[in-house]
């Protein structure tokens, strides 16, 4: 039987003990959803089960999970075969070989022999872990990882494969490229191979015009790097892809401005004329894609943006900008309207101080300027209408981890806004906010794995202050302080994260994964810190004390 553990106040990671035990389980819990259950992210030893705490409980949770291991596995119905069509020259085909004691075309008639199963996703959005029952070999891992892995290259590591559907370091061995389109963030389905799919090599030498090998038909053959039910779908076709959310013509990737008003009309935009630390675009995120390799991203203080939104009438999940620190300055080019939130900072626009968490004037030609935080780290601004620009896996969010979404902002970038929403500026008097404190108190629930560490150690995580380090960012915030001893050695196979964990690495001092964070990790999770507290973190600067609580 499997082995629950807590994480956090919203999840359970589930262990068995083999790789096929957890695909068994992820199959078994995938064909019986019960409702408050919003994501299963499958990994080498663990599923982690995801729920949402005002519709269901933890005990519930946990009897779904221990009847579905109990069931015998359902009859599935044959799955559709993604077909990967490769070019076997990779450059570490022949030392692969030679290391494995065969030659390179035995190697790539084993590769090819048989259908292969997406395990689990991780490492980057759409990098899929592929197993399959009968692969004979265990393949090294490169000893020094390469800097930088071609999009579509695939490799082999341990018993499993895969390709890469970006270009990213990597330390896999390569034996051969594909130029399948492995991950599309502008897709309605942005990756081809999710956890379940059934996949089959084929060498491109065998691959006859679009017609696979007779003997390479598992199940149903899809077209060489088609994505599984959708066996007749047309190649994609160049042309303007659109914008589900205002329909407006996507820009290429990366891109920050979308033209889509008459010339005449004066544009409605702002510049960035400086930024300072850093200037990201962001909304609420890409929450429940974590089994797809996607974080969640999005505003690390999600009320800020919320807050500052309503007070300009828009909608509480438009996009906004997140500026860290200060020394930021914006120009708008038409009449618009905007509010800040978060940090306490001191802001102007042409000079004359204007306030948080009410919405001001910006008038055309003028520039906002964003002044070092006195208290704080990191400043919402919103302007009426929300900036416009393509979405990226159902968000527009800057993931700094993965670079989905537009690049961080830089001089010189124009980004336009939005038609007013049909609401009015609300009429506040006054909106209730505080300034960000300099300590923080925060809850903590210990787990899932808290048994790797030493009582002592559990113990000071809760006895002791702790500092933020100067080496944080969107994707982790360090902690300074005692280290943190375990009582055993390695490390876990990868396994599913959240944000708010508290991850301790070989060093002994625990990092906080934020929304950008990897959705699976290595390190053991000592415990995590709840959603609702990870808003007071976001306006953690560099020194902030922090003192946990047990939850």
């Amino acid at each position: 039987m499997p082995t629950l553990r807590p994480m956090g106040e919203a999840a359970v990671l589930v262990e068995v003990d083999t790789l096929d035990a957890a695909l068994a389980l992820h199959a078994s819990l995938a064909a019986s959803v019960v409702p408050g259950v919003h994501e299963l992210v499958p990994a080498a030893r663990t599923v982690l089960v995801r729920f949402d705490p005002r519709a269901t409980t933890r005990a519930a949770v946990a009897r779904w999970v221990t009847d579905a291991a109990a069931s015998p596995p359902r009859d599935a119905a044959p799955a559709a075969v993604t077909v990967l069509e490769v070019v076997y020259d990779g450059d570490d085909l022949d030392e692969t070989a030679r290391l494995l004691g065969v030659d390179a075309p035995a190697l790539v008639a084993a590769h090819t022999g048989a259908e292969w199963m997406v395990a689990f996703t991780g490492f980057a959005p759409g990098f899929g872990y592929l197993v399959r029952a009968d692969w004979p070999f265990d393949v090294p891992r490169l000893d020094a990882p390469r800097t930088r892995v071609p999009v579509g290259s695939v490799g082999l590591a341990g018993a499993f494969s895969g390709a890469y559907p970006r270009a990213t370091p990597g330390g896999w061995r390569l034996i051969g490229r594909t130029d399948a389109p492995l991950f599309d963030p502008r897709a309605a389905r942005p990756a081809l191979l999710e956890p379940g799919a059934a996949v089959r090599f084929v060498s491109a030498r065998d691959v006859v015009r679009g017609a696979v090998r007779a003997d390479a038909a598992g199940g149903t053959a899809a077209e060489p790097g088609q994505a599984p039910g959708a066996p007749n779908a047309e190649p994609a076709m160049p042309g303007p892809a659109l914008d589900s959310a205002r329909g407006t013509p996507a820009a290429a990737p990366g891109a920050l401005t979308t033209p889509n008003v008459e010339p005449t009309e004066p544009r409605r935009a702002f510049e960035v004329l400086r930024v300072g630390v850093s200037a990201t675009l962001q909304d609420l995120g890409r929450p429940h894609l974590a089994h797809l390799g996607i974080a969640r991203s999005g505003a690390l203080d999600r009320a800020a943006l919320r807050a500052a939104n309503r007070l300009v009438g828009n909608v509480e999940g438009d996009a906004g900008i997140e500026v860290v620190g200060g020394g930021t300055a914006l120009r708008a080019t038409c009449d618009l309207w905007v509010a800040l939130a978060g940090a306490w900072s001191d802001v102007t626009v042409d000079g004359v101080p204007i306030e948080a968490y009410v919405a001001t004037a910006w008038p055309a030609g003028s520039v906002l300027e964003i002044g070092w935080p006195r208290r704080g780290i990191r400043t919402i601004v919103a302007v009426r209408g929300g900036v416009d620009v393509p979405l990226e896996a159902g968000s527009c969010a800057t993931d700094t981890l993965s670079a989905l979404g537009p690049a961080p902002l830089g001089a010189g970038d124009l980004l336009s806004i939005g038609a007013d929403p049909a609401s009015p500026i609300p009429v506040v008097d006054a909106f209730p906010w505080t300034v960000p404190a300099e300590t923080l108190e925060l809850p903590v629930a210990l787990g899932p794995r808290d048994d790797w560490f030493t009582r002592t150690a559990v113990d000071a995580l809760f006895a002791r202050p702790w500092r933020v380090s100067t080496d944080s960012d969107r994707v982790g915030m360090r902690l300074e302080g005692p280290l943190l001893a375990r009582t055993r050695d390695g490390e876990l196979p990868s396994e599913g994260m959240v944000p708010g964990a508290l991850q301790v690495p070989p060093s002994g001092r625990p990092t906080i994964l934020l929304a950008d964070g990897p959705v699976t990790g290595g390190y053991p999770v000592i415990g995590v810190i709840p959603d609702a507290a990870l808003d007071l973190l976001a306006q953690a600067a560099p020194g902030t004390v922090l003192h946990f609580t047990r939850r």
